[in-house]
């Protein structure tokens, strides 16, 4: 299998884990754009993101008929690249110098959510036959097929993660970030508890718990690894951190709306799917759902407006504001 490509020149530039990154990223040039040409940097680097991911589809020597088209097939069909673009609107913002180096976890944790959606797919969960668009590989190839991509992607994240050009120490928080949030401490603890309590009606309390678990915690990972990586403070981390989780209910809420109100072909996945499931609007119904959506948009941006008047934490604030505006006004 062969490693990921980027250019030799951004290695030079790796995280050395000092405070001299932070000085650098201060004297770069990207952090003393005006607001507009910073989010022009963002938004190329999300750009330069995607041709990335589809230069680097793993190279997998075998004579299986199909696994190796597979395994890349619903990283490459589509997708929002929410969560890598979140880490990217971190690193561009404190550290631009690091972003082509940032590819690479962008990378692993697009691979991990993938993977994610596959075994979301599956009959033993949601059975569904849609998914960016696209027939869900179970659908397409096999079940078999879909679990063993599914293995592959969650694997290959941190194949991803221990390449990166970062220092050793960088590396190991990244992985464990990814790993703890997106284990049996979050994502996989959350889907577990989602199957195990179809047709049971659960608290409000309950259900968030849940949903911070499957949904939130990686969407705050993503954050929270951009700031490893601009070799931010802890409280900064934490910080970021808190606020990721907010976002991900936010999200979760908007999406069980979605699939309450949207058909397949809008949504692009399989909707009207959730009846079993504790999901928001089964909890609270539609109107008052789309209530605390709203809410939860209020206080997010409330919490932009927060930000310290530093020119990275501004940059930032202007990188996610043009991320999460078009969400915000649904």
């Amino acid at each position: 299998m062969k490693n990921p490509k980027i250019d030799s020149k951004d290695s030079k530039n790796a995280n050395k884990d000092s405070k001299k990154n932070i000085e650098s990223s201060k004297k770069n040039p990207a952090q003393k754009q005006n607001i507009e040409s910073t989010t022009t940097f963002f938004t190329q680097s999300c750009l330069a993101f995607e041709e990335f991911l589809k230069n680097n589809k793993p190279t997998i020597q075998s004579f299986h008929p199909h696994f190796e088209d597979a395994f890349w097939e619903m990283v490459l069909v589509g997708g929002k690249r929410f969560r890598p673009n979140l880490l990217l609107s971190v690193v561009c913002a404190f550290a631009p110098q690091l972003r082509q180096n940032a590819y690479i976890p962008a990378l692993a944790i697009e691979c991990l959510h993938t993977y994610s959606l596959i075994h979301d797919d599956l009959p033993c969960m949601d059975n569904a036959d849609l998914r960016r668009g696209s027939a869900t590989l179970h659908k397409k190839y096999d079940e078999t097929s879909a679990v063993l991509v599914g293995d592959g992607l969650n694997t290959y994240a941190f194949f991803l993660l221990s390449n990166a050009k970062f220092s050793a120490q960088t590396r190991i928080n990244l992985v464990q970030i990814l790993s703890q949030n997106g284990g049996i401490s979050g994502m996989i603890l959350g889907q577990s508890l989602d199957c195990a309590f179809e047709n049971v009606r659960l608290t409000r309390t309950q259900v968030d718990f849940i949903h911070t678990q499957k949904t939130a915690k990686l969407i705050a990972a993503s954050l929270k690894m951009g700031a490893v990586i601009a070799n931010l403070s802890r409280e900064m981390c934490e910080l970021l951190y808190t606020f990721g989780l907010k976002l991900g209910l936010f999200f979760q809420i908007r999406d069980d709306i979605i699939d309450f109100t949207q058909d397949s072909k809008k949504s692009g996945k399989t909707s009207q799917n959730d009846a079993a499931k504790n999901s928001y609007v089964n909890l609270l119904g539609l109107s008052r759902a789309i209530k605390i959506k709203d809410e939860y948009a209020t206080s997010l941006q409330n919490d932009l407006q927060s930000f310290d008047d530093s020119i990275e934490s501004k940059n930032l604030k202007a990188n996610l504001e043009l991320l999460l505006s078009a969400y915000f006004k649904e």
